[in-house]
């Protein structure tokens, strides 16, 4: 992991500390939690926020900057990023949804929040809580799913290319082939710029093995275990997320509805904090 990544970013108006927590018997992932200056407002329940695929703190900054000093928020960097410790040599298995899911739930019950928690989540970050909510394994008062995958829609040269047993000196070729692929697709400015910086920022060998995975999954096609009230952004201009299956997704979860952005960049920035919060307000 490069130096830039390490240490808790330092943001105004909140206290924060890095900790990284074991999740299971082999794995480490990092932790940032940050609490507002204003012990008041510590009081309110806590935003647990899961980023998505390999996704970096630096695309989040503005709306984070912008949040954590009204209420306390816990960011949990998943297993397939950088900075997430594996004690012994990993494995396809080791990125399955139920090891996802099972992260998420343990740094909960480490953290002693119990249900007493707002869920906020990006694509794959957003898939893991569906299926988790589903399954009974993550509970809480209410989520915001931005941009959610109903499934991983790789490219069939990007299959290929993955499923080769390449040596791991040859991964970062696939890293730029990944970039390239992508900026081809993607027709946001803010959003090319997010994925570059994230996908450059990888450990090879992880994303392979994770999209070994991913690209075989499907959500359940019966969401109704998921009760609480939830919030599905989208917007149109983002061609990685289809429309249609933000859609299929609102319609399967039975207290959702479907919350329009200007773009995915929007939902990244400070101002989108309005939505969220009238979002809050009214469940």
């Amino acid at each position: 992991m490069e130096k830039h990544w390490e240490g808790i970013p330092k943001l105004p108006n909140c206290e924060g500390k890095e900790d990284w927590i074991k999740v299971s018997e082999n794995v480490s992932l990092r932790v940032f939690i940050w609490e507002p200056i204003d012990h008041s407002l510590r009081k309110l329940s806590p935003i647990i926020m899961v980023p998505g695929w390999g996704s970096v703190f630096e695309g989040w900054r503005p709306l984070i900057t912008e949040w954590v000093g009204k209420r306390p928020m816990i960011y949990i960097e998943t297993r397939e990023k950088s900075s997430a410790i594996f004690e012994t040599k990993m494995e396809k298995k080791d990125f399955n949804m139920c090891n996802f899911t099972n992260d998420i739930a343990e740094i909960i019950r480490i953290l002693d929040l119990k249900d007493d928690l707002h869920f906020f989540s990006s694509s794959l970050g957003s898939t893991i809580l569906i299926d988790g909510m589903q399954s009974g394994v993550l509970r809480g008062k209410s989520s915001i799913f931005l941009a959610p995958n109903k499934k991983f829609k790789f490219p069939l040269w990007a299959k290929i290319l993955i499923k080769m047993p390449f040596p791991n000196f040859t991964l970062k070729w696939l890293i730029k082939a990944a970039v390239w692929g992508v900026e081809r697709k993607v027709k946001e400015e803010g959003q090319k710029i997010r994925y570059r910086r994230t996908l450059l920022s990888q450990n090879f060998e992880r994303i392979r093995f994770s999209a070994r995975y991913l690209m075989k999954y499907t959500l359940p096609d019966n969401l109704s275990n998921i009760i609480i009230p939830c919030a599905i952004i989208t917007a149109d201009s983002d061609k990685l997320h289809g429309l249609k299956d933000i859609e299929d997704i609102a319609d399967r979860i039975p207290n959702s509805k479907i919350i329009q952005v200007p773009s995915n960049q929007y939902a990244h920035e400070a101002d989108f904090l309005k939505e969220i919060e009238d979002f809050h307000e009214s469940i």
